[in-house]
Order: C-alpha cells, then structure tokens, then sequence
C-alpha cells in the first residue's frame, strides 16, 4: 500500500502544476486549502501511529509511541520492574522471592471470594476458581492473566515487603536441555519451590467430579504430597477443582509433556498471525486436539498444577504463567499494530460479547476492575515492568 504521505505529496504537486498553469484565482486558493488539509493530516497520521524500534523480541525495548492515541493514557513509567528467568536470580533472590510467598501464605485473608481462604495466598487461588470458566478458552484469558500476576506481584512486594519483580519459568531451557524435566533448577529442594510428588502420600476425592465443571479434573495426574522443599508442608483449602477440601500440595510431574515446551513449541505459537490464532496455539485444549505451552506446563507439573481451577495452588503457577505472558509480550513486539491488538469472545459459552479494548478485566476484590488496554503495554502505567 502506498504511504499515505505519497499519496498527499503527489495530490500537492498535481494540483500545484494546475495553479502555476494561466489558471484562475480559484486555482491557487485550492491550493491553499490543499496545504492546509496536509498539514492536519499529517498531524493526525504523526498522532496515531505507533512507531516501533523492535529491538531484540526480548522484552529489552518497547513499541514507542504517543500514550494518548488510543493506549494507556496514564503516561511513561518512571522506571521498570524487571522481571527475570527463575535461574538467573541470585540465591539470595530466590529465597527472598520464597520468603515472601510463605509471608503471603501466612497473612490472614482480607476479602474472601471463597469462604474456605484463609490466608492471602488463598484469595488469589480462590478468585482464580471462581473466574476460571469465564477467563479461560476466550479471548481475555492473556490480558486477564497479566493483570491477576500484577496483583499478585503488588501483593508480595506491598504486603510481604518483597523487592524484587515476579519472576518467570522458561521451561523451554529445560524442555530443550534436560532429559527430564525434573532436572530444572525450578524443582531444587533449597534453591527452588521443591520436587515432584511422593506415591502412595495422597488420595484424591471419589467426588472431585460431582460439581458440574466445564473441564473435569484428571485424578491420575495426582501423584501424591510435595515431599521436599519450602512448600512440603504447605496446606491447601481448596481444590482439587471446584471442591473445597483440606490437602497437602500434590505434584506428579510428566516428562512425557516436555515435546510441549520446548523451542520448537514456543515458535509454533510466536509465527501465528493473528492475536485469536496466536492466542488458540498458546492455550491449547480442549479447543486444540493435544495440550500447547499453556496447558503443557501446567500438566507438566502436575498435581494441583495440572487443575484448569484451583492451579495457583501450586507456588508455581505464578512463574509458569509470567512466562506465557513474556511470549505474548514478545508476539506484541514483532508487529507495530499487535500492541493493541484483541480480539476473540469474552466467555467460551454464551452469552458472549466480542472482546476489545474497553472489555472490563474484572479483578474486584483482589483490585481494581481495569479495561483491557490499560494493560496491553507493559512499559506504561498502570504495569511497569519488563522482561530480561
């Protein structure tokens, strides 16, 4: 397509050779009044369209533009949170991260959405139980996803007093490098959020199904208790799925799932076109025939990990999905119009409304309800953070 400002520069000299032509005043003053409308053109064109420095895909530059062309209109952050791959935070960052997560786990729940929380740590697993079927398997699943991590990462760093960004799982290192997932620096008994489950230590319920569920739980990927690392003894009030039950923190990683998150996986989803496809290949089943990277690593994992409900039971949770926000971060920054870009229905039944802009991200009572392009670019307020 030819640039708008050719088309308005071959438009000025056509009209221009009329006017120094033996022509008429009426001529030269439609000429003044062509001058006069490029110049307010241009302005708009320069007003609205985003420039784009693409650095490296990798979080370490931003799409620049104007923040009031239809974005954020909140500004420039002062400064940006990075957030950082799990394995390269220094020891003394790692066990800051977990010191404040167990802080989180110990404070009393504020405003419960469901009665069984009891602690902070509860509220978030809880409200991602009762959002669960209307986040998922639509289009505000990325953007609903980014702001509850958000909220999340303030919890820790207002509430827990932790200083650093919320960091982020990149499975594909280990899914590339490991024969096992089980070697991942993740998985680390004093360095990480502990291993895999112990057979024969849990038994999951015989009604963990009896609620009506859009995506039933998996009893066989319950292996059994989290028998080592920080959280070995963590109690968990609700779940698996729907239920509300008192139960230790359950893994039962899968190596088998690990063709899932590998490179090859992760570029599978990047070259999608568009934001409804990229967004398909990203989250996988059940409208994909086999699991991607989002339901990938949470089976993965396993446990309560693997639950479509109560997943943020698991520390984990939080890492893996930073992660598939850093992917959706990197997708936006390979075209100039993807930093804006939405689109899918609100919910995977109806009713349902198409997805935009100015659809509502409900986050009460954990936070304010926010619309989704207050949250599509990370480097403005209200987000401010980055990945490196």
């Amino acid at each position: 397509m030819q640039p708008v400002e050719d088309v308005l520069n071959s438009l000025v000299i056509d009209q221009l050779s009329l006017s120094l032509s033996p022509s008429s005043l009426q001529m030269r003053s439609s000429l003044l009044i062509l001058c006069t409308l490029l110049a307010a053109v241009m302005h708009t064109v320069n007003a609205s369209t985003p420039v784009y420095d693409g650095k490296d895909g990798h979080g370490h530059g931003a799409p620049s533009r104007d923040h009031n062309n239809g974005g954020s209109h909140h500004g420039q952050c002062t400064t940006l949170l990075e957030r950082k791959e799990w394995r390269v935070l220094t020891d003394e960052g790692k066990h800051d991260y977990i010191r404040a997560v167990k802080c989180l786990q110990k404070l009393p729940a504020k405003r419960p959405v469901n009665p069984a929380s009891v602690s902070r740590f509860d509220e978030f697993q809880g409200f991602h139980i009762s959002m669960a079927e209307r986040v998922h398997l639509a289009g505000q699943f990325l953007p609903w996803h980014r702001q509850f991590l958000k909220r999340y990462e303030l919890a820790l760093q207002n509430e827990c007093h932790y200083k650093g960004a919320a960091p982020y799982w990149d499975w594909t290192q280990d899914a590339d490098e490991f024969s096992s997932i089980k070697g991942s620096p993740i998985f680390d008994p004093v360095t990480g959020f502990g291993g895999d489950g112990v057979s024969g230590t849990y038994t999951i319920p015989a009604n963990v199904n009896s609620v009506p569920q859009l995506v039933p739980t998996i009893p066989s990927k319950f292996k059994g208790c989290v028998g080592d690392g920080p959280f070995a003894n963590l109690t968990l009030h609700m779940g698996p799925g729907k239920l509300n039950t008192t139960h230790c923190l359950t893994r039962g990683i899968d190596n088998t799932l690990r063709v899932r998150l590998n490179s090859a996986a992760v570029a599978n989803t990047t070259k999608q076109r568009t934001f409804e496809d990229f967004r398909v290949q990203l989250e996988g089943q059940p409208v994909t025939d086999s699991p991607r990277i989002h339901d990938g690593g949470h089976f993965s994992v396993g446990g309560d990990m693997s639950n479509f409900y109560s997943s943020p039971g698991d520390p984990i949770f939080y890492l893996h999905h930073a992660n598939l926000d850093r992917v959706w971060w990197n997708w936006q920054q390979m075209l100039p119009h993807r930093l804006y870009e939405i689109t899918g229905r609100s919910t995977i039944n109806p009713p349902y409304v198409n997805v935009t802009l100015d659809f509502p991200l409900i986050m009460a009572p954990l936070g304010p309800t926010v619309p989704i392009r207050e949250v599509m670019d990370i480097h403005s307020v209200p987000s401010c953070y980055t990945y490196v």
